[in-house]
């Protein structure tokens, strides 16, 4: 009498599949390791100041430059200035050239690193016409209350 061998054509099926279920995990699990340190979030300075943000973090912050904030520094294009979302007020320190739309009172994106309470910016984005916000930064306005959907409008922009 024969006996049936101990793996069926089912049960080598079922082991490929779970194999490769497998083999993918891991692969989406490698990837996304390997894009954690490229992924770059966005805060209000409000979510900035209440959440434990490490120093080694890059992250980005946006509002609006305040009105009467932007000092120049002594040396090597240093510029200070304030972003504020309406709620919390964020300093802000950047080496380099601003771009040319750069100005008080407007919408503005920074790139880099909180550092004992002053926003390390390695890159400052600012709008680009008279009716664009950053989505990110428009988003954070309309939920601390400050949005002026009349600025969005001006210029006939959809």
């Amino acid at each position: 009498m024969s006996r049936r061998p101990y793996r069926s054509r089912k049960n080598r099926r079922l082991a490929m599949i779970v194999g490769g279920l497998a083999f993918l995990g891991i692969a989406a699990a490698l990837v996304l390791t390997a894009f954690e340190d490229s992924v770059v979030f966005f805060f209000s300075p409000t979510d900035l100041t209440e959440k434990a943000i490490g120093p080694d973090r890059r992250v980005r912050v946006g509002g609006l430059v305040e009105e009467g904030s932007v000092t120049r520094g002594p040396g090597d294009g240093e510029v200070r200035f304030l972003v504020t979302d309406g709620n919390t007020t964020m300093p802000v320190r950047f080496v380099g050239v601003l771009p040319d739309l750069f100005r008080e009172g407007q919408g503005v994106v920074a790139q880099g690193r909180l550092a004992g309470g002053t926003f390390e910016a390695d890159e400052v984005l600012a709008k680009h016409d008279e009716t664009y916000m950053p989505p990110e930064v428009a988003d954070a306005l309309k939920k601390q209350g400050h949005w002026q959907p009349e600025q969005a409008k001006k210029g006939g922009g959809s």
